[in-house]
């Protein structure tokens, strides 16, 4: 049975307000985009800091630009609070490792899986670090990505790591939508592939298709 983390979310909201506090959230972005929505909503509850690291991102003209377009929507969408920016290191390498037997499988497969818990479990690691209150991903915004596998990932690195991971699902409460008004006001690069080659090159033979 699949779990409403939208409704997880809600209620863990619900306690933080009735609690009077703003716990610190590391929040990690793939792109502006996909934050834009997040950062809206979430910064009404919690001091954010983005942590942009996604090593799957190719080329690396496409990592800089990205994160630039990030840096940029925080600083032009007026938020509840002031957000932080932390930008990771770019290490391609460490994707291509565990894409390794990987490279013909459709995107939302084992390899995407993969690529979740390695830019899930850095961030762990930097909340951990950083000794924030939460940590978790913009990632489940999105309509491509598998929000049940992200969140149980979510709360296995939380135990590991001994910091909570806030449970989502952004897409819901039609905050696809909403991101993507969002991208529309602000003239955001939307991206037509997730960031690694293998989407890249699918998301090309789709639009061969469609031609």
């Amino acid at each position: 049975m699949k779990e409403n983390y939208q409704l997880i979310l809600e209620k863990t909201i619900q306690s933080i307000s009735e609690e009077g506090k703003r716990p610190r959230l590391l929040l990690h972005s793939c792109c502006g985009p996909c934050s834009s929505y997040v950062l809206e909503y979430l910064s009404q509850f919690f001091d954010i800091t983005v942590f942009y690291y996604n090593p799957n991102i190719s080329p690396p003209e496409e990592f800089r630009f990205r994160a630039e377009e990030q840096q940029r929507l925080m600083g032009e969408m007026p938020l509840s609070a002031p957000v932080s920016f932390l930008l990771g290191e770019y290490e391609p390498e460490k994707f291509f490792a565990l894409a390794k037997g990987h490279e013909t499988e459709p995107e939302g497969g084992e390899r995407c899986f993969a690529c979740y818990r390695l830019r899930l479990e850095r961030t762990a690691q930097a909340a951990k670090d950083g000794r924030f209150d939460f940590f978790t991903t913009t990632l489940s915004i999105s309509p491509h990505k598998n929000a049940q596998v992200l969140n149980t990932l979510g709360k296995e690195l939380a135990e590991a790591y001994g910091v909570p991971y806030l449970f989502s699902d952004f897409k819901k409460k039609n905050g696809y939508r909403r991101s993507c008004e969002l991208s529309l006001q602000y003239g955001l690069y939307r991206q037509d592939y997730c960031g690694c080659p293998y989407s890249k090159a699918e998301a090309e033979q789709r639009k061969a298709r469609q031609r």
